[in-house]
């Protein structure tokens, strides 16, 4: 990021007094918070992930935060402050990693709370690059190192253009009332201000709307509008409008909106909705009332399209919690839903089974053919595991060769024997390649749930005992603990199960 052009000593001196001249002449330090303001904040921290943003200014001996989000401070001493060296910066100033920057690693916001590892602050110019510093900036701080991206940084820019628009128009609105002489060219002002705000609804998917009290005409911000998918002025009434929320979240909505007219607290929803071309989105609304000389006049808020963080969200869940060969979950899925489903069962008084499958043969289908032909067989034996008859079952893989079975369903832990003896036949394959062949099988382990179980670890520990036992007797055989006879495979179904991996893989 470029930094100015360095100044000489009595041209930096003048400078920064203009600098705290134009900051003393917006009347904006040490001002009441204002919603639009922290608004902006709090878009900045869900668009960027980042647990703080602040909109900070820089006087002669502090920095004072206009808003801030995820930080209780009001202020900080300049010669600490990371913003005092990013105002002197013509574009963002980014700092990945505190701790590794010579200006920042002692600093005490570093090495102290709120221990700050990555920051990143676009200047605040109000008036261009005219060689005076910023008055402040916007910027995102996080507590653990990280990069910024294009995009996060072209999201910043355009947050930080609306606060520069938000200040004008502060500005503005002051001096008009002092100079009427110069209102006409205010209000000039104030139609770009809006116009860039616009922008910034457009980029971050947001518009606001207003419900005057004891009315039901919303007044909507074009965004709003486009979000609906809804020419401008084409506004239903408030009944009309909540139909495009899913049934069962209609109710929720009206009796948050209901609950901030009759003053009892503000409300923020994230919920499903259908846009008027009929498109699932996923959306957040926001309100709160609106008070003005004691007198509520209004319910006001915002209303965001959070279609894209949702699915991301979404997507990043599916990834942290499937394996990425089989498609099945993994181990950190499995222990989740253990957890769940042993709480379930002792507060239910209800069965549940853990199976313990281990695959017999696989080191050599690896060692002999390749591991592409061990990926083949551990996705055909996932697929086996999942097939429709264990519909109700939940499979996932732990690792190597190692598969887990959860059963709840009490008619099928009623018949459980009967269950591992198919799963004993469905998993038993040949690998055939070159004219080569591998005998693929599974032994199991089962344990159900007991009164007398302390935990998951227990019935964990009971399954892997009886593992342990059948493969020690039989392996392609199961055994369920505390019951005295092995299982063995049942006999093979009509219909041939075949597959290939890396060569050919029959069962």
């Amino acid at each position: 990021m470029l930094h100015a052009t360095p100044a000489s000593p009595i041209e930096a001196c003048d400078a920064e007094r203009l600098r705290l001249e134009r900051l003393a002449a917006l009347d904006i330090l040490d001002s009441p918070r204002e919603r639009e303001f922290d608004a902006v904040v709090a878009i900045a921290s869900r668009l960027l992930d980042c647990p703080m943003a602040l909109v900070s200014l820089v006087d002669d001996h502090r920095q004072w935060f206009k808003a801030s989000c995820g930080i209780d401070a009001v202020e900080t001493p300049r010669d600490i402050a990371f913003c005092a060296h990013a105002i002197r910066h013509d574009d963002i100033m980014v700092v990945p990693n505190a701790t590794l920057d010579p200006r920042f690693a002692a600093n005490p916001l570093v090495t102290g709370d709120p221990r700050i590892r990555f920051y990143a602050g676009v200047p605040l110019r109000l008036w261009g690059t005219d060689g005076i510093d910023g008055i402040g900036t916007l910027c995102v701080i996080d507590i653990k190192p990280r990069l910024l991206t294009e995009a996060d940084a072209a999201v910043l820019r355009d947050l930080a253009a609306l606060v520069c628009a938000l200040i004008r128009a502060r500005s503005t609105a002051a001096d008009a009332i002092r100079l009427s002489s110069e209102l006409q060219e205010r209000c000039h002002a104030l139609d770009r201000q809006h116009r860039q705000f616009r922008h910034a609804e457009r980029l971050a998917q947001i518009g606001s709307w207003r419900l005057p009290i004891g009315g039901d005409a919303v007044e909507w911000s074009d965004q709003v509008y486009e979000i609906y998918g809804l020419p401008l002025g084409v506004q239903p009434p408030l009944d009309k409008a909540l139909d495009h929320y899913l049934p069962h979240d209609r109710p929720t909505i009206a009796a948050a909106l209901e609950r901030t007219i009759a003053g009892q607290g503000p409300y923020d929803i994230e919920t499903e909705f259908v846009t008027a071309t009929g498109q699932r989105r996923r959306v957040r609304s926001v309100g709160e009332l609106e008070v003005i000389d004691g007198r509520p006049v209004a319910a006001i808020g915002v209303f965001q399209d959070v279609t894209r963080q949702y699915e991301m969200e979404q997507a990043l869940r599916r990834n942290a919690t499937t394996d990425a060969l089989t498609g099945i979950p993994n181990r950190a899925h499995f222990t989740e839903m253990l957890a769940g489903k042993f709480a379930q069962a002792q507060a239910e008084d209800g069965p549940l089974a853990l199976l313990l499958i281990d695959l017999d043969g696989f080191k050599q289908v690896n060692d002999s053919f390749g591991h592409i032909a061990g990926d083949g067989l551990l996705q055909l034996m996932a697929e086996r595991l999942r097939k429709p008859a264990r519909a109700h079952a939940f499979v996932a893989r732990l690792g190597g060769d190692e598969f887990v079975m959860l059963i709840s369903r009490p008619r099928d832990c009623a018949r459980l024997e009967t269950l591992v003896a198919g799963l004993l036949r469905d998993l038993r394959h040949t690998v055939s390649q070159d004219g080569q062949t591998r005998a693929v099988s599974a032994t199991i382990g089962a344990a159900m749930v007991e009164p007398d179980m302390a935990g998951p670890a227990d019935l964990i520990h009971k399954a892997d005992l009886a593992l342990y036992h059948a493969k020690r007797e039989q392996r392609g055989t199961a055994r369920i603990h505390g019951r005295d006879m092995p299982i063995m495979a049942a006999r093979p179904a009509t219909t041939r199960l075949g597959g290939t991996a890396r060569g050919t893989v029959a069962g």
